[in-house]
């Protein structure tokens, strides 16, 4: 008998300023069963438009896997603690994985 296939899955991006920040973001939606595991890249450079001015700074990437039905709740969650007056919070589903990937993604998501 097959499983029942795993909830969706989505990959959720952010950005912040510093390292200490993203490990505060991340340890704290996984700590809270938001996110089964976040992943921390930086730094890298950021160029955009802010207030008419063209900057460039350093960031530090946060990617969160969560499933469709947590992703409001790690929404929430992080624009309340997140240092941005407008962060990037930018969900993609996950389309194809590794069946046994999403079903641990499923279970350590309990929010």
């Amino acid at each position: 008998m097959t499983p029942p296939p795993a909830p969706p899955v989505l990959a959720v991006l952010t950005t912040v300023d510093t390292e200490q920040a993203a490990r505060t973001l991340a340890e704290g939606a996984v700590g809270e069963g938001l996110a089964a595991c976040a992943q921390i890249s930086g730094p890298i450079t950021s160029v955009y438009h802010w207030h008419g001015r063209l900057t460039t700074d350093q960031e530090w990437q946060v990617l969160f896997k969560t499933t469709e039905s947590a992703y409001p709740a790690l929404e929430s969650r992080l624009l309340a603690i997140h240092p941005y007056d407008t962060p990037e919070i930018i969900a993609t589903p996950v389309v194809h994985g590794s069946p046994a990937y999403l079903a641990w993604v499923a279970a350590e998501v309990t929010a």
